[in-house]
């Protein structure tokens, strides 16, 4: 493996963090405009439009299951598929990577589907199609970018929970661009100007992997032999780290249904009632999906700091604790909201200053929970399926983003009270559950 070190850690860590902060450019500059197209052209001109092929089919299909759907709900409930698929096919996709293809070729592979993905968007017409190109080149890259990069690390470096938060800050990175690019080309210039704009942040990722490669030392794949080889038995301690990656990512489910209404119901919050003028001047509103991202610069180096003071102290919380605390922290954040809007008619504006508070605190929920649950499996899984339950922990996000759109389907029904409550007790609930099996977890997944 090439032992060059940038600030102290391998060089092929940034060329992975580059790599990834264009993909999540190009996805979260997608995602900022997605629920806004759907609901303020794509939905009406497919009403009475055939050229957005198979759209009509999709719609009766999920009034097959949920009854006539109004143009909110449609949106809600295509938007939990699409995000949801996303998180679903990468389980198939740390499979090819671990039996076929290996990580590298997955992710070259993952980019490719991708940008075409974005390119196809431009056109209404193939406005499903571009969707599944996406949730395809997703699944190919999704778990193979980050096993990269636990293999830059030997067993037991120091150095591996530190990576993965400066990855972290690189999938952020593009996450706060994105919806400043792309969000306002789409909402000032036009829809298509700012899907362009995010497949061209994919070709640019895609260049930086092929021209990075040789930094990322030799591919851990090896592919199989010929013969059939029977498979060592898991340990006992191989299958308590298996059962408790499951526990954990069944609890997972509810994080992120609750988190992922930032890009759907929170986005139509931010756009109909969240006042965004300063100075006289309107802000686009999808410039508050840059909030998120913005607060985990701020967040980072202060939750390091804490960290490491604490591990100084000789009491560093436990991954479980901090999983715990992280979801704890997102139903708290719905509290803000609640505040906010009573009182208020429902067609009234309220400070963007509000939403901007509910971010943080949902914000420093995610730190707690996320990069944290993508350390954890890449240290307690077995090597030789370390693939396939990454895989199933973006499976566990499958699911949390479809119960996302599901939930988010009645955001027009219920009173803005009502709906932020159920938000929160979602979070709190997750927190408090983890919480409860904090010591059977422990002892599944080791010391962390």
């Amino acid at each position: 493996m090439n032992q060059k070190t940038l600030f102290g850690h391998p060089i092929g860590l940034f060329v992975l963090f580059f790599t990834e902060m264009w993909e999540r450019f190009s996805y979260y500059g997608m995602r900022a405009l997605l629920v806004l197209y759907m609901t303020q052209y794509l939905i009406q001109a497919a009403q009475t439009d055939t050229l957005v092929f198979g759209f009509a089919m999709l719609r009766t299909g999920l009034e097959a299951f949920f009854g006539p759907l109004s143009t909110q709900a449609l949106a809600s409930q295509i938007y939990g598929l699409y995000t949801g698929l996303v998180y679903f096919t990468p389980l198939f996709g740390g499979i090819l990577a671990d039996r076929v293809l290996g990580p590298r070729k997955c992710v070259i592979v993952g980019c490719v589907l991708m940008a075409i993905g974005h390119f196809l968007m431009v056109a209404e017409a193939f406005f499903l199609l571009a969707l599944l190109f996406l949730i395809l080149g997703n699944g190919c890259f999704k778990p193979n970018i980050s096993t990269q990069v636990g293999n830059l690390y030997p067993p037991g470096d120091p150095r591996r929970d530190g990576a993965f938060t400066i990855f972290y800050m690189g999938i952020n990175l593009g996450a706060f661009f994105s919806p400043l690019i792309c969000g306002t080309l789409g909402q000032r210039y036009g829809w298509h100007y700012g899907f362009g704009a995010a497949g061209v942040g994919m070709l640019l990722g895609l260049l930086v992997y092929l021209f990075g490669q040789k930094y990322l030392g030799a591919d851990q794949f090896v592919k199989p032999a010929a013969e059939v080889i029977k498979p060592e038995p898991l340990t006992t301690k191989e299958w308590q780290a298996l059962g408790g990656l499951t526990a954990l990512a069944v609890l997972n489910i509810l994080f992120w249904a609750v988190y992922e209404q930032q890009g759907n119901t929170l986005q139509l919050f931010a756009e109909h009632n969240t006042d965004w003028h300063i100075f006289g001047w309107e802000m686009p509103s999808t410039w508050f999906q840059s909030l998120n991202p913005a607060f985990i610069f701020l967040l980072v180096p202060l939750l390091d700091r804490v960290s490491r003071y604490r591990a100084g102290q000789g009491r560093q919380s436990s991954s479980v604790g901090k999983m715990a605390f992280g979801s704890i922290l997102l139903g708290a954040s719905f509290l803000v909201l609640i505040f906010a809007v009573s009182g208020v008619q429902s067609t009234d504006r309220i400070s963007f200053l509000w939403l901007a508070l509910c971010t943080l605190i949902y914000t420093l929920g995610e730190l707690y929970l996320s990069p944290v649950g993508l350390s954890l499996v890449s240290k307690v899984s077995p090597p030789r399926l370390v693939g396939v339950l990454m895989g199933m922990w973006f499976l566990s996000t499958f699911f949390g983003n479809y119960l996302s759109g599901y939930i988010g389907s009645f955001y027009e029904q219920m009173p803005r009270q009502d709906f932020f409550l159920l938000l929160a007790a979602m979070g709190g609930a997750t927190g408090l559950a983890i919480w409860a099996f904090k010591p059977l977890l422990k002892r599944a997944v080791g010391s962390d």
